[in-house]
């Protein structure tokens, strides 16, 4: 599957360019900036080896032929990042927004939360765009210093808000192939208008404690995955 993770060079997205070229996915880094895309494939291909399956482009370049588009980019700049990758967006490409819409965009705190106007990030973004990409809102909860440190399983569920079940189950397997995640369908994507929420609520966990990985488990179930029909 052909990946381009959008915002590639943050930590979270960085983190799951590598879990993902690791599972032998065709990985795009996209960055604002070329040559900062660039370092980030080098710095990639030094942790994952030299054939590793990782490239770097503009964002607006790493999006065409991609099966699944990964946005992580900080809340401030993300509706001028989805306008930007609009006319790239075809339709029904899948879309993974891991948006966080934290304080931090109008000067307030990392654990302090926006409430958006569309009411998600996601919803959003989705707005932004228009109907035609199948949008998924997901991994807000998963630490970036987690999917980085590729030594160690994470320890922690993958919380996934879409209405288009398929696209949600897309990346679930996506999830999946990261040892350690499990998956959950929580609901369609005004869901995350929560799941967004939680990240905020992580990182003052992580402050308190001074940890970096706090995560969440949903008891219940061995192994979510797909509800049942």
């Amino acid at each position: 599957m052909r990946i381009a993770v959008v915002g590639g060079t943050g930590e979270e997205g960085f983190g799951l360019a590598l879990r993902l070229a690791r599972a032998g996915h065709d990985v795009v880094i996209g960055s604002r900036d070329e040559a900062k895309a660039a370092d980030a494939v080098s710095r990639a291909k030094a942790i994952l080896g030299a054939d590793a399956p990782v490239g770097g482009a503009a964002n607006i370049d790493a999006v065409p032929g991609a099966d699944v588009v990964i946005v992580t980019v900080p809340f401030a700049g993300q509706a001028k990042t989805y306008e930007l990758l609009k006319p790239a967006l075809v339709d029904g490409v899948v879309v993974l927004d891991a948006t966080s819409p934290l304080a931090t965009a109008v000067g307030g705190k990392a654990w302090e939360v926006l409430r958006p106007w569309a009411g998600s990030a996601a919803e959003q973004a989705r707005a932004v765009v228009g109907p035609g990409p199948r949008f998924v809102a997901g991994f807000h909860t998963i630490a970036a210093s987690a999917l980085t440190d590729l030594d160690s399983p994470v320890d922690s569920d993958v919380l996934l808000a879409g209405d288009d079940a398929e696209a949600v189950a897309i990346i679930g397997s996506l999830a999946d192939q990261i040892p350690g995640l499990r998956w959950v369908h929580v609901g369609g994507l005004a869901m995350a208008r929560i799941t967004e929420t939680l990240t905020p609520l992580l990182i003052s966990i992580n402050r308190r404690y001074k940890r970096r990985d706090a995560g969440f488990r949903i008891v219940g179930e061995s192994d979510w995955g797909a509800p049942a029909p």
